[in-house]
C-alpha cells in the first residue's frame, strides 16, 4: 500500500499503538449526550418552599438570595407556576408566629393550622402536584429542638414520637401525599407508618431523613424559619458528620419500620454516603441539596466568581451520579427554566 493512501496517523500515535481512544466518544456534543451516564431531568427535582401567614406577603430570605415565604395566596401562585414547568412536588415548611410556639410543639397537629390550612388550599388549586409536608417539632416548639424536652434539657424520644405521630396524622387528613419526618428520633418511621394505615390512610407515603447529620450547613434554613435552638445542639439526635456506617443502619431500620423513600442530607458533603445507601437501599434515595449550599453558589456568583448556571447543574449532577434518584433543592424552579429552554 502506498503511503498516500494509507490512513492518517502521526508518528505520536503509531508509536502509541492505541487500540482504545475514549475521546472518540467526546468528539461532539451529540455524541456525548448519546453516551452520556447520568442526566438531570425536571422528574428529579422536589422544591422546598416556606409558607407563612397573613396576605399578599413576599418576604425574601436574606441568606438565601432568591428564596422566599409566602402567604398563602402568593404560595398558590407561585405553586401553579412551578407546576406548570413540570416540576413534580413540593416540600412544604412553615414559619410560625411565636405567640402559637410552646414547649411541646402542639400546634404542629392542629387541624386547622398552618399546615393543614395550606395542604388543603394546594391540594385544591393545584391537585396534580405532589405535596410533602414536614415532620418535626422545631418550627412550632418554643426552644426551637426538634423534640419535647425535660426539665434538664434532655430531648425525650418517646414522647416526642407520640407527638410526631399526631402531627403525621393531621397532615394526611389535610391531603398530604406523602409526610416526612425529619426529626431523627428512634422508632418514628415505625410509629407513623402503624398509625396511618390504622386511620386508614394507607396511600399516604413516608420519605425518611434517614441520614440527617449534624451539620453546619443548615444556618439559612433555620433563619428562613426562625427555628435555630435557643439552647444547647441537635447532635444527641441528628448523625455525626464523622460516620458513615451508621448511615445503613438508620436507613435499613427505616425501610423495615416502612419507609417508603430514604433520604440524605445534607447532599453535597455527603456524597459518599449517598453512593452507600443507594448501593444498599431497595427504595428510591432522595438527597437534599440543602440550605447552606445553596447560599454558597449564590454568595460566588454574586461576587462574579462562577458561571452561577453551569455550577448549579454540575453540582445537581454530582448528586445524580452519587445515587440520589429525587433531589430536594431550592434550586429547583431555576433548574426547571434551564431544562425547558
Amino acid at each position: 500500500m502506498s503511503l498516500e493512501n494509507q490512513p492518517h496517523q502521526n508518528s505520536t500515535a503509531t508509536s502509541l499503538n492505541l487500540t482504545q481512544r475514549p475521546r472518540r466518544l467526546r468528539r461532539n456534543e451529540t455524541i456525548r449526550r448519546m453516551v452520556r451516564e447520568n442526566v438531570l431531568t425536571v422528574d428529579d427535582l422536589i422544591y422546598p418552599m416556606f409558607v407563612m401567614e397573613g396576605e399578599n406577603q413576599k418576604v425574601e430570605i436574606p441568606s438565601m438570595p432568591g428564596c422566599y415565604r409566602f402567604s398563602l395566596d402568593l404560595l398558590l401562585k407561585e405553586i401553579a407556576e412551578i407546576a406548570s414547568l413540570g416540576i413534580p412536588a413540593i416540600a412544604l415548611f412553615p414559619v410560625i408566629s411565636e405567640s402559637k410556639k410552646d414547649d411541646t410543639g402542639s400546634e404542629s397537629y392542629n387541624p386547622n393550622g398552618l399546615v393543614q390550612q395550606t395542604v388543603k388550599a394546594i391540594k385544591q388549586n393545584t391537585p396534580d402536584i405532589l405535596v410533602i409536608t414536614d415532620v418535626a417539632l422545631d418550627p412550632f416548639t418554643s426552644h426551637g429542638h426538634d423534640g419535647v424536652v425535660d426539665e434538664n434539657g434532655v430531648i425525650l424520644n418517646d414522647p416526642t414520637v407520640e407527638v410526631l405521630v399526631k402531627m403525621s396524622l393531621s397532615q394526611a387528613a389535610a391531603g398530604a401525599d406523602m409526610v416526612a419526618p425529619s426529626d431523627m428520633m428512634d422508632g418514628r418511621i415505625g410509629a407513623i407508618r402503624q398509625a396511618l394505615d390504622a386511620a386508614g390512610f394507607i396511600d399516604t407515603k413516608i420519605l425518611a431523613y434517614s441520614a440527617k447529620y449534624a451539620s453546619a450547613y443548615y444556618g439559612p434554613f433555620r433563619d428562613a424559619l426562625d427555628s435555630a435552638p435557643k439552647f444547647g445542639d441537635k447532635k444527641t439526635y441528628q448523625m455525626d458528620p464523622g460516620n458513615a456506617k451508621e448511615a445503613i443502619k438508620e436507613v435499613s431500620l427505616d425501610i423495615a419500620e416502612g419507609a417508603d423513600i430514604v433520604m440524605v442530607k445534607p447532599a453535597l458533603a455527603y456524597l459518599d454516603v449517598i453512593r452507600q445507601v443507594k448501593d444498599y437501599s431497595s427504595v428510591p434515595v432522595a438527597a437534599y441539596n440543602v440550605s447552606g449550599e445553596y447560599a454558597m453558589i449564590k454568595a460566588a456568583a454574586a461576587n462574579g466568581w462562577i458561571d452561577e448556571k453551569k455550577v448549579i447543574l454540575e453540582t445537581l449532577l454530582s448528586m445524580k451520579r452519587a445515587g440520589a434518584d429525587l433531589i430536594l433543592t431550592y434550586f429547583a424552579k431555576e433548574v426547571a427554566l434551564m431544562l425547558h429552554k
